[in-house]
Parts: C-alpha cells; sequence; structure tokens
C-alpha cells in the first residue's frame, strides 16, 4: 500500500514585528512510497535540515536519497527547496509561474505522478503553488503552503503572504474537501474531521 512518512516537520517563526525568521523557519518534507515501487519526495526543505532528512531516511530503512525518483516542489521559495542537490537520480517537477528552481522541469498542467500520487495546482499563496494529493489509507494532501499551518484551516485565514487572497481561499476549500488528513508547509499533520463543515 501506499505510505506517506514526514522526514522532517515544518516550522514558522516570527519575529517580534510578524517578519518571518530565515533561520528559524522550514518547511515540512515528505516522502511519499507508492504501492508500485515510486519513491517521492516532496519538498525539501531548507539547507540547514539536511542532517534531519538523512536521520529521517536511516529510520525508515530500506530506501536511501538515491532511491528517490521524483521531487515533487510546492513552490520555488528558498525553505522548500534547499536540499534537492540530496537526490542526485530524481526528476525535480514544479508548476509554472513564480520563481525560477534550476533544474526543475515547469508543469503547466496538473499531473498524475504516480497511482494514487497527483499534482495539482492551489494557487493563492504564490502563482505556482501546489499540493500533492495521495489516495493511501486515507486521502491526504500534502499541501506546502497552501495550508501553512494548522490554524490557517481552522481558522479559514489565507496565509499571510499570499499573491491572490480569493484564490487561496478556494485552494484550502480544495484541500479539505479532498484530505483526510492535511501535511501542511510548517506544522504538523492534522485530520480535516473537525473542521470540513467549515468549508461546505
Amino acid at each position: 500500500m501506499t505510505s506517506i512518512d514526514i522526514l522532517v516537520i515544518g516550522h514558522l517563526e516570527r519575529d517580534a514585528g510578524g517578519a518571518i525568521v530565515p533561520s528559524g523557519t522550514w518547511s515540512t518534507s515528505a516522502l511519499i512510497r507508492t504501492d508500485d515501487g515510486r519513491n517521492i519526495v516532496v519538498d525539501t526543505s531548507q539547507d540547514y535540515m539536511r542532517a534531519g532528512i538523512r536521520t529521517a531516511f536511516r529510520q525508515i530503512g530500506g530506501v536511501f536519497p538515491e532511491d528517490v525518483d521524483t521531487v515533487i516542489l510546492t513552490h520555488g521559495h528558498p525553505d522548500h527547496i534547499g536540499n534537492n542537490g540530496m537526490f542526485p537520480n530524481a526528476e525535480v517537477v514544479k508548476f509554472s509561474g513564480g520563481e525560477d528552481v534550476p533544474g526543475a522541469e515547469v508543469l503547466e498542467g496538473e499531473k498524475e505522478m504516480a497511482r494514487g500520487v497527483r499534482f495539482v495546482r492551489t494557487p493563492g499563496h504564490t502563482e505556482d503553488s501546489g499540493s500533492v494529493f495521495v489516495d493511501a489509507d486515507r486521502h491526504y494532501a500534502i499541501t506546502g503552503d497552501a495550508v501553512p499551518l494548522r490554524g490557517n484551516l481552522e481558522k479559514k485565514k489565507v496565509p499571510a503572504l499570499n499573491c491572490d487572497a480569493e484564490q487561496a481561499m478556494a485552494s484550502m476549500g480544495r484541500i479539505v474537501r479532498y484530505a483526510d488528513v492535511v501535511v501542511p508547509g510548517h506544522d504538523a499533520p492534522f485530520p480535516t474531521a473537525p473542521i470540513k463543515r467549515l468549508y461546505k
């Protein structure tokens, strides 16, 4: 069965004025192992999280960074792409728009990346924002900063950094309607059952 392992749980730190502190902010990175033998990493976090990602692979066992065949970037911000080089045999993909990422293939439309793994557009935080919808034991959405924190969904509050608030809210609704579990960009995974009623 397709499985998801969290390599590192993201974190977001702000200073007293509310500005993001880069040295204390990194994205979630997740590994999807599909039932047809694919190894897919979603986001590679900040470069200084490399040791944590390596430790996670050792703890998972049976799969190494060299075995990853695809890296999906939810968008091109630095805190999500810092360890792309850890995966030398992987094709790196992102959606068009937003910031350029060297070496990444740019997709225009949504794409089935493997059986039960679909890369969908969830714009609003950035033009190129996407989420990965995974059909495993439950429906999972690995969202990047379309949902940076659990509180964004619970409070129906779009990401503070956004290019289009209306799109961002629509993307949050799409995510909640699909997912049983959300894996957010800068927070621990959480179930959506308590909040689905907010997005009907």
